[in-house]
């Protein structure tokens, strides 16, 4: 699906959304700023990352623990790169424990990918509310993500590599940070137009 599709009628709202949005960042990952960390030996700078993100498959085993349950094992994820942003993981649905997953009502809309679908952890009476993403419709450039999902590493345990997740920080963002990372990254205060 391409922005393009919303140009008549009621979704003309849509594009002028996605255009302005795109055109509203200040960094595209042309040039790193003066304030970025150098990256060490083994690291990558967000600061490298484009806009628009780049999607990049990744081979490294990919576990993702809610207490004591396994929600997905995997080596066929998908980081998407962003300028600023340590990189979401989004995992096939196919490696997902599905019988644990439940939709949710909820949505937003990303000016890259396009409008996201929400999801919850839900095992007998215990869930973990909101805390998976996916874009089952995506725009042109990402339709890789099609049956993938993500999810925010704040309440799970999160592994790539063999590598511990720490989770972005500001809560609306899903960036997953390794080791292998040099930042800072957006989330912090004041990186709203990182």
């Amino acid at each position: 699906m391409s922005p393009r599709r919303y140009q008549s009628g009621k979704y003309a709202a849509v594009v002028d959304h996605v255009h302005s949005a795109r055109n509203g960042w200040r960094y595209y990952g042309q040039e790193r700023p003066a304030f970025a960390d150098d990256p060490n030996a083994g690291q990558e700078s967000v600061w490298d990352y484009p806009r628009p993100p780049r999607l990049a498959t990744d081979t490294r085993e990919v576990i993702v623990r809610w207490g004591s349950r396994e929600v997905v094992r995997t080596t066929r994820a998908i980081r998407v790169l962003e300028t600023a942003h340590p990189p979401s993981f989004y995992l096939p649905l196919i490696d997902v424990a599905r019988h644990l997953l439940r939709s949710e009502s909820g949505s937003s809309f990303c000016e890259w990918k396009g409008p996201a679908s929400y999801w919850s952890l839900v095992d007998g009476d215990h869930s973990l509310l909101n805390v998976g993403w996916s874009y089952p419709r995506p725009f042109a450039g990402a339709e890789a993500l099609a049956d993938c999902i993500a999810f925010y590493p704040a309440q799970l345990d999160c592994e790539v590599g063999g590598l511990k997740v720490t989770a972005q920080s500001g809560g609306f963002y899903g960036g997953w940070i390794t080791p292998d990372l040099a930042g800072p990254f957006k989330g912090v205060p004041g990186s709203g137009n990182w």
